[in-house]
């Protein structure tokens, strides 16, 4: 399949590799000549407009950290008038709903997807990273013939938006556990039990899961905090915006996102 590109960054780099491998031609934009470089180095031609990525491609991914980033590329851009009738868009970052809803109202003839992601450059490169895809069934389909090179499980989690919708749940719950994991090590100091000791048993015992394991893997909560708290502020900032809108309700998960995205200082 021919492929536009555009983010070949930390997340979009080890994407265009599998997608090579994968046999796909690859077009992926790099503003400067290292980023076009690094992208030479993968397989794929490196071109410096979006509107040369997109140009007689079958699928256009886009993979850039914002939402406002998204919304510049895909509205504010040439991007949907460079991309051909009857191809599929695949927007990887997390963010408003809104965002894929008004991309889709601008390229009718397009098939538009939201794709958010769960996992990091090591699940791409080992093919295993979780896509949350939200869009009709047939440009859904089309989409998953691109994200099967890097990505496993693909789950169709329902219509245009719903990708959107299940990762923001997703990272509001992330966030949360990681608030919980920073009091069960405050309590364990209260205990006379180190947070080293403690982080070293529970990935053993039944209170484990993704957010103990992650933390006991960088050694303690502030360090994991602090490699994730950019990408979750983010993401729940949209989360609540989206909870607003909708008059909905986070409930007990507030308090605990606010612990699990702000060191605080407790006793």
């Amino acid at each position: 399949m021919r492929i536009g590109f555009v983010g070949a960054g930390r997340m979009g780099r080890p994407m265009i590799q599998r997608l090579v491998r994968a046999g796909h031609t690859v077009r992926a934009v790099g503003r400067s000549a290292a980023a076009r470089a690094a992208i030479a180095e993968t397989g794929a031609r490196a071109v410096e407009t979006v509107t040369a990525a997109a140009h007689d491609a079958e699928a256009v991914v886009v993979c850039v950290l914002t939402d406002d980033q998204v919304r510049e590329v895909c509205l504010g851009g040439p991007l949907l008038r460079a991309v051909r009738r009857g191809a599929v868009l695949i927007v990887h970052t997390t963010g408003s709903p809104a965002t894929v809803a008004a991309i889709a109202a601008a390229s009718p003839d397009v098939g538009v997807v939201d794709a958010p992601v769960s996992g990091g450059p090591h699940d791409i490169a080992a093919g295993r990273l979780t896509v949350l895809l939200g869009g009709a069934d047939e440009a859904a389909e089309r989409a998953q013939v691109v994200l099967r090179a890097y990505a496993d499980p693909v789950l169709h989690v329902g219509p245009l938006g719903a990708g959107q919708r299940v990762k923001l749940v997703n990272n509001a719950l992330f966030a949360a556990q990681i608030g919980l994991v920073a009091d069960a090590v405050r309590l364990g100091n209260q205990l006379g039990v180190d947070e080293a000791t403690l982080l070293a048993a529970l990935p053993h015992a039944s209170s484990s899961g993704r957010a103990v394991t992650s933390v006991a893997g960088k050694g303690a909560v502030e360090v994991f905090r602090a490699s994730v708290s950019e990408f979750l502020r983010k993401d729940v900032t949209v989360a609540r915006a989206l909870v607003a809108e909708l008059g909905a309700d986070l409930g007990i998960l507030d308090a605990a996102i606010d612990a699990g995205i702000h060191p605080a200082e407790r006793s």
